[in-house]
């Protein structure tokens, strides 16, 4: 899948989670309420946040196919354990599961992906051309995607203006009183922690995101964003840790004024936040050498895959096209705050922009990197997470930083080991 940038809401959205882990469970239950024709049993995984969305788009799907009598079992996993879990014993997998893109290509090699063979041509039609990228290996396509993904900021209107949230320096600046924590981040979490070198103007694995052997995060533009993250871990009003269970209890306790997080959790902060809510892009920050950048990221999409071992594949690929059909794409939008890859959809930028996160997200898409689906990318999470570790314990200073951006790198770049 190509990285690229994108340069407008219909851009991002036409042209292209969190990462929060659930063990698997699962409860069952006759989701058709015909009593002939042939009893198909299928399971599958999602969110824990999207469990009532998916049994009531099963339910949908079961009853808009009357012919047949569908069991669902439910599974709680995350799009970003998708491919942990289901590697484990693909055969004992789901047969129709949500999966972020960057493991598009990884599952495909490891021989766990249904080609798609059902109604492709439509499927490819009906949905924004990068997000067809990141589902397809070698011309073949490989599921079905229905969210495109980038994280923004949040914040507390009533104490930060549009103009200050313009530059974290500002931000950082500011005495808010009853606020501990200015500006609330997931320093450890690659995906976030890549917004620092990317607005440096860094690359992960080439200009179009294909080429295994290159990561520049240890050149001199690099050098740049470390030093900021140096002295930004050390500052008392930045949250240097927060994932999104700490972001929202901060919001609803009135202890943070902005968070950088995504639209999965734009419910829980607006009802915190009431008539005080905002969202937007990230903001700018002042480098050492006196340069303003914007901070970038990853954006990456929400794919529902079919098992390879599925013992209904032609059930199972019928669901996964409902699930991430144009009405099943609205409901995510009108309900959950998720944006579409869904064409007609996302070209109803109107509809779009009446959700503030979704529109944030589309200002921060502007500036965000399309995250690639090769399999180095595997590579990457366990080196940006210890890189924020040390830089969150102190580990890491201007003197040492080279050595350490060195070591990022050659993690990054090593060898790729089979599972």
């Amino acid at each position: 899948m190509k990285k690229r940038i994108i340069s407008s809401l219909t851009a991002m959205l036409l042209t292209g989670t969190i990462f929060t882990a659930c063990g698997s469970t699962a409860e069952s239950g006759d989701a058709s309420a015909a009593g002939s024709g042939d009893t198909v049993t299928l399971t599958v995984w999602g969110s824990q946040e999207g469990q009532p969305f998916l049994k009531r788009m099963c339910e949908s799907f079961a009853a808009a196919n009357p012919d047949k009598n569908y069991v669902f079992n439910y599974g709680v996993v995350s799009e970003a354990d998708a491919k942990k879990e289901l590697l484990k014993d693909v055969s004992a997998g789901a047969d129709v599961f949500g999966f972020a893109s960057d493991q598009t290509g990884e599952l495909v090699s490891a021989g766990a992906l249904y080609r798609v063979t059902k109604n492709k041509d439509q499927i490819v039609a009906n949905n924004t051309a990068p997000s067809i990228q990141s589902a397809t290996v070698d011309g073949e396509l490989y599921g079905y995607p229905y969210v495109s993904d980038t994280y923004f900021m949040y914040y507390d209107k009533s104490k930060f203006t549009e103009e200050e949230v313009l530059s974290l320096d500002t931000m950082l600046a500011k005495d808010i009183p009853g606020t501990t924590t200015n500006f609330a981040f997931d320093t450890d979490n690659g995906w976030y922690q890549s917004s620092f070198f990317f607005g440096a103007g860094c690359k992960l694995f080439g200009d179009d995101g294909t080429d295994p052997t290159m990561c520049d995060f240890n050149n001199d533009r690099g050098m740049l964003a470390g030093e900021y993250l140096i002295d930004l871990v050390k500052n008392p009003k930045y949250g240097a840790n927060f994932d999104d269970g700490l972001i929202k209890a901060g919001f609803a306790d009135g202890s943070i004024a902005a968070a950088v997080t995504g639209t999965w959790n734009a419910t829980d902060i607006q009802a915190s936040l009431g008539d005080n809510y905002a969202a937007t892009k990230l903001p700018s920050i002042k480098l050492s050498n006196g340069e303003e950048v914007q901070l970038g990221g990853m954006a990456n999409f929400k794919i529902m895959g079919v098992n390879a071992e599925t013992k209904n594949p032609l059930d199972a690929m019928a669901l996964a096209e409902w699930l991430t059909n144009y009405d099943n794409q609205v409901i995510n939008f009108e309900e959950r705050s998720l944006a579409p890859t869904n064409v007609e959809l996302a070209n109803d930028t109107e509809k779009l922009y009446s959700n503030a996160a979704v529109a944030a997200l589309a200002q921060q898409a502007q500036h965000a990197t399309v995250q690639t689906s090769i399999p180095q990318c595997g590579n990457y999470w366990t080196p940006a997470e210890a890189f924020g570790q040390d830089l969150i314990a102190g580990n890491i200073t201007r003197d040492n930083l080279q050595e350490k951006l060195d070591k990022y790198v050659e993690s990054v770049l090593s060898a790729l080991t089979s599972e």
